[in-house]
């Protein structure tokens, strides 16, 4: 047995709308409706240009194994954050900053790697990864 990749993160959020807004309007990933029996409604999936669903973003009682809860999970432990390999650094400092979201930036000079960490509405912390050649 082995892992062969990371298949997604799945979300959860209050305010779908605006969590499906950060990720399609700042990541640029593309939302999609979620396979039956989700509701899209309370479901969205978001996808990135290699048609990859990176993200599950849901809404509490919306999934199955949940127990058709209503309110935000506490026991799902402690992850600190995720990473994304990304390309156009540039440009997105710029997006970030005309969007007005707060942002820090880090670059890792001895593997050459820039880094930008940003939070979604739902307060989920982002680093997104530049490596050498991607910047």
């Amino acid at each position: 047995m082995r892992v062969n990749a990371l298949d997604h993160v799945n979300i959860q959020t209050l305010d779908l709308a605006a969590t499906v807004k950060f990720y399609s309007g700042v990541l640029d990933l593309a939302p999609r409706d979620p396979p039956p029996p989700l509701d899209p409604n309370l479901v969205q999936w978001l996808y990135d240009a290699e048609d990859r669903a990176i993200f599950h973003l849901t809404t509490p009682g919306s999934i199955m194994g949940d127990g058709g809860k209503r309110e935000l999970p506490t026991d799902t432990g402690p992850v600190h954050h995720v990473a994304l390999n990304c390309s156009g650094h540039d440009a997105m400092v710029e997006r970030l900053t005309s969007l007005g979201l707060d942002h820090t930036l880090n670059h890792v000079t001895a593997i050459d790697l820039k880094q930008i960490f940003v939070r979604d509405p739902n307060g989920v912390l982002l680093e997104l990864n530049y490596f050498s050649g991607n910047h």
